[in-house]
């Protein structure tokens, strides 16, 4: 038995807890906030894909007991014009379809899942050092901590101590000239069916909404940022300028935004996009990082959680059958690589098309409307979705 310190208790780190425990192995988690930081956070809609992986670990029906269906997204143009609808990923054998749920509501569900397992977790454990030998690792923790292991796992995401103690060199997230804000609508009687998202391509602001099943309006933007801001420039921006700014760049669509923004109380405040074109080193010694630590995308791909399950179970699977630690992580390099940065540089493709002026605008309007009448409707990104992995499946060295 392999005991694994897994730095980073979010979503990458829990499901990759559970997914060694299921390997037969001994996994510890490890994550900076107290418990009291479960907070409040955005939503995301977790893909087909992703809620495969999660039904390897038996995890499917936690997800969907605090999340909704999402079957379908629907694609359109500020002026009203909807290009196509389709389903958002198909549907697994037993029907289950894409789920959109609230970070926070999936992160706890998945740890006292993890809990119910008999996975250790300990809390206000920020990762200072970590070191390691042939044959075991250690890692020290800012309150004065000290534990040890078989292998340590970078789960802490885009800014991971993990990556900078394997590779010093280790590049810096991308900055995505967008930035990220959303909120919850209530009060309102739109026409949409529960469950689709509806994307907008706007004149000036991508807008994005879905009608949940208790009627609550639930939506995000990405205004558009050509430089990077600053932490003091992130917190002007909030609260009723912020929702100013947003209302004025919705001004000229043909949507429902602008009454969804004035019907939210509270408007998120704005936080920049990043991603990781490549990380070169994932894994040295009886060290390695998953999720967002290894390769963020941007959230235009919708695939940040499913790419961390999908890296959860492929690890697990790698540390199963793998004779070895660093031949299992050799291993697990070896089947993530291609795909994650293919859907990192799918996820930039798309964020692309939401930074334009007006010139840009009218040409990238015509380049959407022929690329959807090519593919009859059909999802460009069905490469992302259609991606499955068994866990019974035997992975050979």
């Amino acid at each position: 038995m392999t005991r694994a310190l897994i730095i980073g208790g979010g979503i990458a780190g829990t499901i990759t807890a559970i997914a060694l425990h299921e390997a037969g192995h001994e996994p510890v988690v490890f994550e900076a906030y107290d418990r009291s930081s479960e907070g409040v956070g955005a939503f995301l809609t977790l893909a087909i894909n992703g809620l495969d992986g999660l039904s390897q670990l038996g995890l499917k029906d936690v997800v969907r007991s605090v999340g909704f269906d999402s079957p379908r997204m629907s694609i359109g143009l500020g002026n009203g014009t909807r290009l196509a609808e389709f389903p958002l990923g198909g549907t697994l054998p037993d029907g289950t379809v894409s789920q959109t749920v609230l970070r926070s509501d999936l992160y706890v569900a998945l740890r006292d899942e993890a809990v119910r397992r008999g996975i250790r977790v300990e809390y206000g454990k920020r990762l200072t050092s970590a070191s390691q030998t042939k044959t075991h690792v250690s890692a020290d923790f800012a309150d004065g901590s000290h534990a040890e292991g078989d292998l340590l796992i970078g789960a802490d995401g885009l800014r991971s101590r993990v990556r900078t103690i394997i590779d010093p060199d280790a590049p810096s997230p991308r900055y995505v000239p967008l930035l990220n804000t959303g909120g919850f609508a209530e009060g309102l009687d739109l026409p949409d069916e529960p469950g689709v998202l509806n994307m907008v391509f706007g004149k000036r602001v991508f807008f994005c909404h879905v009608v949940s099943p208790d009627g609550r309006v639930w939506w995000f933007a990405n205004p558009a940022r050509k430089t990077e801001p600053t932490a003091s420039e992130l917190a002007t921006l909030a609260g009723e300028k912020l929702r100013a700014e947003l209302l004025d760049l919705v001004a000229r669509d043909r949507t429902p935004a602008t009454e969804v923004i004035r019907a939210t109380r509270e408007i998120y405040p704005a936080w920049p996009t990043y991603d990781f074109p490549t990380v070169p080193v994932w894994h040295r010694g009886r060290m390695v990082i998953i999720g967002d630590a290894a390769h963020a995308t941007s959230p235009a791909a919708g695939q940040g959680a499913s790419m961390a399950i999908e890296d959860a179970v492929t690890l697990g699977k790698c540390l199963r059958d793998v004779a070895g630690v660093e031949p299992a992580l050799a291993k697990y390099e070896s089947l993530r690589r291609e795909r994650v940065e293919a859907v990192v540089a799918a996820g930039k493709r798309n964020g692309d098309d939401k930074v334009i002026g007006p010139v840009g605008r009218v040409i990238r309007d015509f380049f959407i409307k022929k690329a959807f009448s090519k593919t009859g409707g059909e999802d460009p990104n069905a490469f992302m979705w259609n991606h499955r992995i068994d866990w019974d499946e035997k992975i050979a060295a």
